[in-house]
């Protein structure tokens, strides 16, 4: 990484104030911050070429780095492949559009939402399927971002991108998302961060239960995760990259039963020393004791609760950025 890491935002993080693309690029230079992930626009013009040359404008008027194709998922079954592939491409010439060098792509949303059969063989899957556009990728001077999800560890996550090349594939390493496949985050960025082509930083809470271990993300700098490490781990192996704050609160914590051998069924090939440093982890945790507005609960309208969730939203968005200037170290334009 550079001595002065780009600081960035992703703006899922404020999903809640449903504005478009471009307000979310001034809101980036209101905040002096030096990049925009623009992940899930609810733009109505977000496919439009002329809307895409009109945000490549922006950025480089507002002195932005933006990234943000999109290529899903791999399909669940095998008809389903046609439609990913037509994604894949369509993700390449979104991200030519607007000025970016990235799509994001992943193996699936979560463990269940994976293709049936063995792991190995997904792997091979999702490694056959990004050699495929391999050479359309590499003409539009394009890398296939892959997000470290709910779905794979992150040695299996390197698996693919050792195995589809690295010439054209990278990691978008995410902290936020390995509590939830039992992973130190910091295991991740040891693992991911050499081939890592963008950081995105969120923060969790992780402790134990009873019967197992219960995990919730949280504000940057508010949860259980070293990020003073994981920044210094970064920045000895991680290439130069841009940072970006992803703050996704407003969830309940989720309970992980590990001690439930159905459970743990599904997690088969997980690796006892990545288990070890998880419970670690949880060992030396508590549960969040700030105040949070929780949305994602079943039989819970968001409508009545749309105020507060923006509040809340960019109060996180917020502390985050300032977290990780002043904690951190990290971005550009604010020292100006």
């Amino acid at each position: 990484m550079a001595p002065q890491p780009p600081l960035g935002y992703n703006t899922y993080s404020i999903r809640a104030m449903r504005w478009n693309d471009v307000q979310l690029l001034e809101y980036a230079a209101g905040l002096k911050l030096d990049a925009v992930y623009l992940q899930d626009s609810v733009d109505p013009a977000r496919d439009d070429p002329a809307h895409l040359q009109l945000l490549k404008e922006t950025a480089a008027r507002l002195g932005l780095e933006l990234h943000g194709g999109d290529a899903g998922a791999l399909p669940r079954t095998p008809d389903g492949m046609d439609a990913t592939m037509q994604r894949l491409r369509d993700g390449i010439r979104h991200a030519m559009g607007m000025g970016s060098k990235l799509v994001r792509f992943r193996v699936a949303g979560d463990r269940a939402s994976m293709p049936p059969g063995p792991i190995d063989k997904t792997i091979e899957t999702m490694i056959r399927t990004l050699r495929s556009v391999r050479s359309e990728a590499l003409d539009a001077g394009i890398k296939f971002a892959i997000e470290n999800h709910k779905d794979l560890f992150c040695w299996q996550t390197r698996q693919v991108i050792d195995g589809a090349g690295k010439e054209f594939v990278g990691s978008y390493l995410d902290t936020g998302n390995p509590v939830f496949v039992m992973e130190d985050p910091l295991s991740t960025v040891e693992t991911l961060g050499p081939v890592a082509v963008m950081l995105h930083l969120r923060d969790s809470v992780v402790y134990e239960t009873s019967d197992g271990v219960a995990v919730q993300w949280v504000p940057l700098g508010e949860g259980v995760v070293d990020f003073t490490q994981i920044i210094a781990t970064a920045r000895s192996i991680c290439p130069p990259i841009a940072v970006f704050n992803k703050p996704i609160t407003g969830r309940p914590p989720l309970h992980l039963p590990i001690y439930d051998s159905a459970f743990m069924k599904k997690w088969a090939d997980m690796r006892g020393m990545d288990l070890a440093r998880f419970l670690v982890l949880a060992r030396r945790g508590h549960p969040y004791e700030g105040p949070m507005v929780v949305e994602d609960v079943p039989g819970k309208k968001p409508e009545a609760i749309a105020a507060a969730l923006q509040v809340q939203q960019l109060d996180h968005m917020q502390r985050g950025v300032e977290y990780a200037r002043k904690t951190l170290d990290l971005g550009v334009k604010w020292r100006a």
